[in-house]
């Protein structure tokens, strides 16, 4: 174990690599096009489903508060990431800049990580956009049998479908990707803006009182594992609602931000990283930080936090109130934004796994650029078909707190990784530094353990038992065939990391 932590890949090496001719991605984004991802994976399900959800069993009209601390914890996380990016601009976020810091076997687990957050969240977007699709059909008289749609469907067609359409989006290239992006993020901002507009007009004071509802012993038949693990281990009293509802909600409605960090993925195919990869970061993440708090609020204004409808809230607060038609503009809204979600959600593992690949921890074969397209074709539809086989066949609907952990996880990492870097390597020059170093990335990973820490207990089981299994194929496959075990790049990453000690 000593040993994988020993072998660091250098930021010269890392960046050395985006030159191979088989390995190199064509760069044709912006900064306005990193911020259109951005918006475009963090604007889905979370905003569409989340708030609904969260009101009704932890925070009540206190969710605006819940989504405010999940915006301020990843806004930490960003501003390290940004700090990242713009130094190592190389496909793999996390996994890479871990590889930079913390060693090879770090790196590993930190990829492992993230199919928890890109893959199963990509699966489980699927999933809801095909329970939106069913709802949309049934309202104008076509039935698609719950057998083949919709959360519990034995065989999710609709779901299946989505996935491997985004999945051939993204193989034609990343400028066809990023403009079919923008056409869905214009169409889910309108939506989300005519939400707040129209809503704000049927606002009942009595709606948000109490704001905070008082705190409440969790529902009959709740195990000890359903509780946050904070709560079991400090003997707190289980109890649901207060501000402790309002805390675990926050760890729960992180699930809506997620895809920021798919940002920093794409930072091999930027034109200009050290500059558009900050402003597409932190600009995605504030634009969405302010929807989804106006939103929370005019939603639980417009309708009663014990009344809102748990699968469809936004839909349901309009035809509440008598506008049915809104409702179903809303429906639509919300179909077609998922579709961004997943197709982002599926380049960011693409992007991941193809760095993985490169360093030959995974198969060297899924690291090959299609000739004419300049994208990872190999791997990107290899991930696209295991997606669409979890979002057809596996039940996701309690998915969501898993990929919230293994986000946090990520995100604590890259906060540590940021002093560490800083201090290995303070040559090394960055186009954006983080304020208050170190205090901002220390103030981030406590907050992400705190996130952490709210999950249930048995997510966290879940998770650890994700873990071993990552460090098993790690040791059975990576660590035997990585690019540290290759003759002539065993020997040059050697003297590159003899020369930065000495």
């Amino acid at each position: 174990m000593a040993a994988g932590a020993r072998r660091i890949k250098s930021v010269e090496d890392s960046i050395r690599d985006t030159d191979e001719p088989e390995h190199r991605l064509k760069k044709n984004l912006s900064g306005l096009d990193l911020t259109v991802f951005g918006v475009g994976v963090i604007i889905g399900a979370g905003i569409f489903v989340l708030t609904g959800v969260v009101a009704q069993a932890q925070a009540g009209p206190a969710v605006a508060i819940s989504f405010v601390i999940a915006g301020i914890t990843c806004g930490l996380a960003a501003l390290c990431y940004a700090e990242f990016a713009s130094t190592v601009p190389v496909a793999g976020s996390a996994y890479t800049f871990s590889y930079a810091t913390f060693g090879e076997l770090v790196a590993w687990i930190i990829g492992w990580d993230l199919l928890l957050e890109f893959a199963i969240g990509a699966a489980a977007v699927s999933v809801s956009w095909s329970g939106y699709l069913q709802q949309m059909l049934s309202d104008i008289g076509l039935e698609l049998p719950a057998s083949v749609a919709g959360e519990t469907a034995t065989f999710n067609i609709p779901a299946i479908v989505l996935a491997l359409a985004m999945t051939g989006v993204l193989v034609l290239g990343i400028k066809v990707s990023s403009r079919f992006n923008a056409i869905v993020v214009a169409i889910k901002v309108t939506v989300v803006l005519l939400v707040v507009a129209v809503g704000v007009f049927y606002l009942q004071a009595d709606n948000y009182s109490p704001f905070v509802p008082p705190a409440q012993p969790p529902a009959e038949g709740a195990s000890g594992l359903d509780a946050p693990l904070v709560q079991s281990l400090f003997g707190f009293a289980p109890t649901t609602f207060g501000w402790g509802g309002v805390i675990a909600g926050a760890a729960i409605v992180f699930f809506a931000f997620i895809g920021f960090d798919i940002v920093a993925t794409a930072a091999e195919e930027t034109r200009d990283p050290a500059r558009a990869m900050p402003r597409g970061i932190l600009g995605s993440l504030a634009i969405c930080t302010a929807l989804y708090v106006a939103v929370s609020l005019v939603v639980v204004g417009m309708q009663h936090y014990t009344e809102l409808n748990a699968d469809a809230p936004l839909a349901g607060a309009f035809s509440a109130v008598g506008l049915p038609a809104f409702a179903t503009i809303i429906g639509l809204g919300a179909l077609i934004g998922l579709m961004s979600v997943v197709m982002i959600l599926l380049l960011g593992q693409s992007r991941v796994l193809f760095a993985m690949s490169r360093d030959r921890l995974m198969p060297s074969w899924f690291a090959k650029v299609h000739p004419r397209y300049g994208t990872p074709y190999r791997i990107t539809i290899a991930t696209g078909l295991v997606v669409a086989v979890l979002a057809g066949l596996v039940p996701l609907g309690e998915l969501a707190e898993l990929v919230n952990i293994g986000t946090l996880f990520a995100f604590l990492l890259v906060s540590i990784g940021v002093i560490v870097l800083r201090r290995s390597r303070p040559d090394l020059p960055r186009a954006f530094r983080v304020p208050l170093m170190p205090v901002l990335p220390i103030v981030s990973a406590l907050a992400c353990l705190w996130l952490m820490l709210n999950l249930p207990g048995d997510t966290w089981l879940r998770f650890l038992g994700w873990m071993a299994l990552g460090f098993v194929i790690y040791f059975l496959y990576g660590r035997r065939r990585s690019r540290f075990n290759t003759p002539g790049d065993r020997e040059d990453a050697a003297a590159a990391n003899a020369a930065r000690n000495a």
